[in-house]
């Protein structure tokens, strides 16, 4: 990849709704060139999507979790995600090697909706669960560079 379309791809990480002109202006293209890369960018799969940065505080949900999950009965279908798609608070499942068969990044209220939350996970889907509470968050979604 071109270090002109990684700098584009930098500056749309930290601001996606950032114009074409000043896309230019930030990698010495004319805003046609950089209209004409961000569209091949998109087109290669390189960028699936724009969107915007909650801060989930404000939003009420406060609280991060990651759930570790893996079935109670080793020999059942493996469809969980399909079984969670629909619970609201579950931001992102990642099927993962080791000893849980996936792991659940959740965004809750407090701990008792946590709880509740575990709950409905536990029974949607026939898992066991670990749960790790994120105190802190440092960084998220650093950009590309």
């Amino acid at each position: 990849m071109e270090e002109t379309d990684r700098k584009i791809l930098a500056l749309l990480a930290q601001d996606g709704r950032m114009s074409f002109t000043d896309l230019g202006r930030g990698t010495g293209l004319s805003t046609s060139a950089v209209h004409q890369r961000v569209k091949r960018l998109e087109q290669r799969g390189l960028i699936r999507g724009y969107g915007a940065t909650i801060d989930y505080e404000q939003l009420g949900r406060p609280l991060t979790a990651f759930i570790s999950i893996r079935p109670i009965d080793p020999a059942a279908p493996d469809d969980s995600p399909e079984r969670l798609r629909d619970i609201e608070e579950i931001e992102s499942c990642w099927s993962v090697a080791g000893e849980e068969s996936y792991i659940l990044k959740v965004r809750a209220e407090t701990p008792s909706q946590l709880e509740g939350l575990l709950a409905r996970i536990r029974s949607s889907a026939n898992v066991s669960t670990r749960t790790t509470i994120v105190l802190n968050t440092f960084y998220e979604n650093r950009p590309v560079t």
